[in-house]
């Protein structure tokens, strides 16, 4: 498909996730989870076998939905859209991957966050050793195999590691986290969310050695956090009308 046969309702959800994409990748920085030009976000095009992701070697300032490349689910570049005389990420192929082979991943995100990254570099899982880990990740966060990058070996590492598995995190050796999640935006808060608790626990191990969570606990924490917690939950809120005041 080429820009020119997408149809105005395909262009309607592109544009939404143009810009959704593109203000996402303020998000890394602010929470200081990329230097220079490294990481990206991708975010799929609901409806359509399409997905949008970031160019390479590109600024993070210079960032702007037009300048955000659309891609096929093969990893090529839609022709004669917006950005397409811009080469993609260098991870293109990996995202390409994981959305083709996990139908219900909305959004992909990699990035070089420090402390990820060193638990990468030794090739160690995270593991749950806090309550807030387990309600994120509802387990420990494993390491996925050492692979080439620029081709979608990366992505063939990220689906065998987390297919089947709760966590949206996955370290790859010697590189660094992705993420997965429903949309765009869920990818980028399981990416703070792995640095926060990548940093938590490297510093538990420097006090001394961190206390394991048992599998019943991780469990119900996990089922609290992602069913109940915040607005998930499905009962309706209970009000209790203010006694009246004489």
């Amino acid at each position: 498909m080429s820009a020119t046969h997408l149809t105005s309702a395909h262009q309607e959800t592109i544009d939404r996730i143009r810009v959704e994409v593109s203000e996402l990748h303020s998000e890394l920085v602010r929470y200081g989870l990329v230097t220079w030009t490294g990481g990206n976000v991708s975010g799929r095009v609901p409806g359509a076998d399409l997905f949008v992701i970031k160019p390479s070697g590109v600024s993070y300032e210079d960032l702007a939905p037009i300048n955000m490349i659309l891609c096929h689910l093969d990893g090529t570049v839609v022709d004669g859209s917006p950005g397409s005389e811009l080469s993609p990420s260098s991870d293109t192929a990996a995202h390409a991957y994981v959305y083709r082979s996990m139908p219900e991943v909305g959004g992909v995100v990699h990035t070089h966050s420090p402390y990820a990254v060193a638990w990468a570099a030794v090739g160690e899982p995270i593991p749950c050793v806090t309550t807030a880990m387990a309600d994120e990740f509802g387990g420990a966060i494993p390491i996925g195999p050492l692979s080439i990058i620029g081709d979608d070996s990366i992505g063939q590492g990220i689906v065998q590691t987390l297919r089947g598995h709760r966590s949206r995190a996955v370290l790859m050796q010697n590189h660094g986290p992705f993420t997965i999640g429903k949309d765009a935006r869920d990818a980028v808060k399981a990416a703070v969310m792995v640095e926060d608790v990548a940093r938590s626990v490297a510093f538990a191990r420097q006090i001394g050695t961190p206390i394991p969570l048992a599998q019943p606990m991780i469990d119900s924490l996990f089922d609290r956090y992602q069913n109940v917690y915040g607005q998930n939950s499905a009962a309706p809120p209970q009000h209790v009308s203010a006694p009246d005041i004489a």
